[in-house]
């Protein structure tokens, strides 16, 4: 367990050990997440991907992915699809 001092403009030190956990550094971004009756502090990126996860949770299983060549495949389609357009433009 850590603890930080709150300053007089809101703002806190978060201690080495705990940086180092959420794996920030100097200018990154920390999430604060409201979980019920406690706030959970997350490196920013790694929340992104989390949400931007579960945004998407299902959607393989619904376009018939189900292997990296698959996603191989439909990236060529839409290329080729890009390709058409830009064609007749």
């Amino acid at each position: 367990m850590e603890l930080a001092k709150v300053t007089s403009k809101g703002q806190i030190t978060i201690p080495i050990s705990i940086r180092k956990q959420l794996g920030v550094k100097d200018g990154d971004k920390v999430l604060f997440v409201n979980d019920g009756n406690k706030i959970v502090i997350m490196n920013a990126s790694v929340g992104a991907l989390l949400s931007a996860q579960k945004e998407f949770t299902g959607t393989a299983e619904e376009l018939g992915i189900e292997n990296e060549q698959d996603i191989v495949n439909m990236v060529k389609e839409v290329r080729a699809e890009r390709s058409d357009i830009y064609k007749c433009e």
